[in-house]
C-alpha cells in the first residue's frame, strides 16, 4: 500500500511540475516576470506559492524516508524561479524512483517522530493515513489553487493527470 502511495504522489508531483510550465507559459503571454508566482498566494497568512511547492516536495521525501529509514536528501528552500522549483519537484521524483515495495515492507509499525512534536512518536501507519498523505495533497492543492487563482488556465484534468482507464 505505501509504495503505491508513493507511486501516486511520485504522479502528482509530475502534473505539479507540467502546471509550472503552464505558469511561465502564462507569464509570458500575459507579459510579466514568470518568477512572480513564486510569492503568489491565496490570503495574508498563507504560504506562498514557492513554499507550498517545497512543502509538497518535503513531505513526499520525508514520508518516504521516514517509513523507510533512508535518509533524504536536504533542500535549502533557496528557489528563486520556476526553473528552480521545477528542478527541486524533479529530484524529489528522482528520490520517489529510488525506493522498491521492499523498502516499506515494515513502514506500518516504524516509530516516527519530528522535532517539533516535542517527544511525541505515531506509528508508521498513523503518521502515513494522519499526517504526511494530507499534508501532501493539502500543499499541491495549495499550490494549485494559486496557480489558478492568478489566470494560469490548469483545470481538474490538469491536477489528475492521466487515468489508468481500461475498457470492460
Amino acid at each position: 500500500m505505501y509504495f503505491e502511495m508513493f507511486q501516486q504522489m511520485k504522479k502528482m508531483l509530475g502534473q505539479m511540475d507540467k502546471w509550472l510550465d503552464l505558469a511561465a507559459a502564462r507569464a509570458q503571454e500575459k507579459s510579466f516576470n514568470p518568477d512572480l508566482f513564486l510569492g503568489f498566494r491565496l490570503a495574508p497568512d498563507q504560504f506562498a506559492f514557492a513554499r507550498q511547492v517545497q512543502s509538497a516536495c518535503d513531505t513526499a521525501k520525508l514520508g518516504a524516508s521516514r517509513l523507510t529509514g533512508k535518509e533524504a536528501p536536504k533542500s535549502a528552500d533557496t528557489e528563486e524561479t520556476l526553473g528552480d522549483l521545477s528542478a527541486r519537484v524533479r529530484a524529489t521524483i528522482a528520490y520517489l524512483d529510488g525506493f522498491t515495495a521492499q523498502d516499506f515492507s515494515d513502514a506500518a509499525t516504524r516509530v516516527v517522530t519530528q522535532p517539533r512534536w516535542e517527544g511525541k512518536v505515531m506509528t508508521g501507519a498513523n503518521y502515513f493515513l494522519q499526517h504526511a498523505l494530507p499534508n501532501f495533497f493539502f500543499h499541491l492543492a495549495q499550490a494549485y489553487a494559486i496557480l489558478r487563482h492568478n489566470g494560469v488556465g490548469i483545470g481538474k484534468r490538469d491536477y489528475l493527470g492521466a487515468l489508468d482507464m481500461q475498457t470492460p
